[in-house]
């Protein structure tokens, strides 16, 4: 059994990426997020560009902390969690604070996984604790290898037991995570996540 106890007070922000499966795999994990939260939490899943997201709605009432879609510029506050809005990359910029943007589509997507981990590990280094869910495709890679060379925590999803186990796979081919867990695990890991987190 995986004792999770070793991350208290090592995790100032958590990023997660999904995609095909996501919204389900979401909806099973977020309610485990303490309500004492003090770590950021900010997701990409792919959506369909072209018109808005309920994402937000959607796990702001499964979730114990507030949910809410960014604007840009927007400073990362402790315990919020923060969906990336269709049709733009969501970043971390210096503050921390949220930096949107246009630019080209990365793996097909925009929000990319990679774009959010990337600039994440930039800010946090090994404070940030990254988590791949369960997608069809390679986004995600580059990141969850760009949060294991600044030192942060890396967490996949068992393959075996994902909708679209492709993102997963392709993930643990270029970074041996921390931990592969199934999302009972994985909503067990965010529940060790208390108020002492980023203090």
């Amino acid at each position: 059994m995986n004792d999770f106890a070793s991350l208290a007070g090592r995790v100032d922000a958590v990023v997660v990426g999904a995609s095909a499966g996501g919204v389900d795999a979401l909806c099973e994990i977020l309610p485990s997020v303490p309500v004492r939260l003090r770590a950021s939490i900010l997701i990409v899943l792919h959506l369909p560009r072209e018109r808005p997201s309920l994402l937000a709605e959607i796990f702001g009432a499964r979730c114990r902390r507030p949910v809410r879609e960014p604007v840009d510029k927007e400073p990362i506050e402790p315990g919020i969690v923060y969906v990336a809005p269709p049709d733009y990359h969501m970043l971390v910029d210096e503050g921390p604070q949220v930096s949107l943007s246009d630019d080209d589509l990365v793996n097909f997507s925009r929000p990319s996984v990679d774009v959010l981990f990337q600039s994440a590990a930039d800010c946090y280094g090994d404070r940030l604790l990254g988590i791949i869910l369960t997608g069809a495709n390679e986004d995600g890679t580059e990141g969850l290898a760009a949060v294991h060379a600044a030192g942060g925590i890396t967490v996949v999803q068992e393959p075996k037991g994902a909708q679209a186990p492709y993102m997963l796979v392709s993930a643990m081919k270029r970074t041996q995570p921390d931990f592969v867990l199934s999302l009972a695990e994985i909503a067990r890991l965010l529940g060790a996540l208390d108020a002492h987190e980023g203090g």
